[in-house]
């Protein structure tokens, strides 16, 4: 990679004069007072084509988010809406049939926003489904439902939540989000790579039975609109509408939100920070206009912070990470034993973010500690032979990171450390070893790793990187289908089932089963296979 020489980025108030969202627009479009806004009568026909969603549940509330698009695929970004602002109606109920409304509110939906609303809902009990819908003009959308989390104190018995990440749109079909939609969760967990930035041609188009897509589709995403016009097309599957309006999700990205591989301010591409950093800015604004989020990740220029936690009473407490936003450039060094990988100055997380995370932890009194991120944590030495070789991208990039995060939870005795990661396109499940040197070393934590939603296409139950993973004896199973994990979460127990599908490309009639399933008691950290598995 070229050295790092190009001109100081500019200033943050530089980025939001370019790049920013105004006071006014983020105040209306998370709920506006009744009187801000006189609804409007002149609405497009059909504007709720990209669904609705919640997120970020508390024991009082959560986010609902909706999209006025009308013509999602409208190539300047706009989704065939006009210049103008819409005042947006929301209700919550106890019941699908609305008879029981518990609140109503308005948001206003503008251009700035791609007419996108947040409107943050509380009040509510906690620990209850509830059901909500949006009214623009005449026009009403589809019903979501949500449910609030328990109390900080409360004792709940379970929770079954998904995880999902990597679902570049062109490479299949959502099938498992077809799947998804059928369960009954409390939780979605996505981990990264809603949308993919590189433009999509004949070459990488392999979900059948599409049409033709404009050339807007051919570019890769640089400019807000083209980010804009991404989301559009990947919202539009009627599989993930489905499975947004079914749970509250709970979203973080990874890298191909922005740009494949990159860290911080730093392009692996040679684009030099500048460039870089104003297009992260319009890749962040994309991402909040899309996404269930609340006022605490509205982005401001080129910074957005997405780590936060969600406490479930006291079973669980839910870390969710940055491994992007923060993280120092790829070592020089490739991964050779001693090498510039192992400074104990390098950090995936950021000073500030491990500092948190580190300090929650720390007081934790939950029977499980979730930390929901992006890339794999677990040791995989790459190479079968008599040397070692590591991925730079991930944890093994971040050594000593990785082992102050493991003094924390061994030196405070953290409860049951429960790590969810997406990121490889392969199912995988490891123990994290105190020493991945040593097999007979302390099992320390668990690691369930999903499989892509759709990239890299169908996928097989093996590959040519599975000797490569299996061969590290901490790693439990490795498959490299398309699908999903779900877990049940109980104070005894982490039920986790790989759930995978026979078939993407050509259609979303794929066979959904489970290839795996794994148990890891409270108190016993490790994973013991009650189901299928890696040979």
């Amino acid at each position: 990679m070229a050295p790092h020489t190009s001109p100081i980025p500019p200033s943050r108030r530089t980025f939001l004069t370019l790049t920013g969202i105004s006071t006014a627009a983020f105040a209306l479009g998370t709920g506006a007072p009744t009187h801000a806004a006189p609804l409007s009568s002149r609405v497009p026909a059909d504007p709720f084509r990209l669904g609705v969603a919640s997120g970020d549940p508390t024991p009082d509330g959560f986010v609902l988010w909706t999209r006025l698009a009308p013509e999602p695929l409208a190539e300047d970004g706009h989704g065939g809406m006009p210049q103008r602002n819409i005042t947006v109606e929301y209700e919550v109920a106890e019941d699908a049939s609305f008879r029981r409304i518990v609140r109503r509110g308005r948001a206003v939906a503008s251009a700035e926003l791609a007419h996108s609303v947040h409107p943050e809902v509380n009040g509510l009990d906690p620990d209850r489904e509830y059901f909500y819908r949006f009214r623009a003009g005449r026009e009403i959308s589809p019903v979501g439902r949500t449910r609030t989390t328990p109390s900080r104190r409360g004792r709940t018995g379970s929770i079954t939540f998904a995880m999902a990440s990597c679902q570049a749109w062109y490479h299949g079909h959502y099938t498992a989000y077809r799947d998804m939609a059928e369960q009954d969760l409390d939780l979605v967990l996505f981990l990264g790579d809603y949308i993919y930035e590189y433009g999509i041609t004949p070459a990488n188009l392999w979900r059948q039975g599409t049409g033709e897509l404009g050339t807007a589709h051919a570019a890769a995403t640089i400019t807000l609109e083209q980010y804009r016009l991404r989301y559009a097309l990947t919202k539009s599957d009627p599989h993930l509408q489905a499975a947004h309006a079914r749970a509250p999700w709970l979203v973080t990205t990874d890298d191909h939100e922005v740009e494949n591989n990159y860290a911080d301010e730093v392009s692996q591409y040679g684009v030099g920070p500048q460039d870089f950093l104003r297009r992260r800015a319009v890749a962040y604004r994309a991402w909040y206009e899309n996404q269930p989020l609340s006022k605490t990740s509205l982005p401001s220029g080129p910074d957005m912070r997405l780590y936060r936690r969600v406490r479930y009473g006291r079973l669980a407490e839910f870390n969710v990470l940055d491994t992007r936003q923060y993280r120092d450039d790829v070592p020089s060094d490739g991964g050779t034993p001693g090498g510039e990988h192992t400074d104990p100055q390098r950090s995936i997380l950021g000073t500030e973010q491990e500092e948190w995370l580190y300090q929650g932890l720390r007081r934790s009194d939950a029977t499980w500690n979730v930390m929901a991120q992006q890339v794999v944590m677990a040791s995989i030495d790459r190479n079968t032979g008599a040397g070692v070789t590591y991925s730079m991208d991930q944890w093994d990039g971040f050594s000593a990171n990785r082992q102050r995060l493991f003094d924390t939870l061994t030196r405070h005795k953290v409860a049951n450390p429960l790590v969810l990661t997406g990121d490889i396109h392969r199912h995988a499940a490891a123990e994290l070893k105190a020493d991945f040197t040593d097999p007979d070393s302390a099992t320390i934590g668990t690691e369930l790793v999903t499989t892509s939603i759709a990239s890299d296409g169908d996928g097989a139950d093996s590959d040519n990187l599975a000797p490569i993973w299996l061969g590290n004896p901490h790693v439990r199973l490795y498959n490299a289908r398309r699908g999903y994990v779900q877990v049940e979460m109980t104070r005894e127990a982490v039920t986790s089932d790989f759930k995978v599908i026979d078939h993407i490309e050509s259609d979303d009639n794929g066979k959904v089963s489970t290839a795996a399933r794994f148990v890891t008691e409270a108190g016993r950290p490790g994973l013991e296979q009650v189901v299928g598995g890696a040979q």
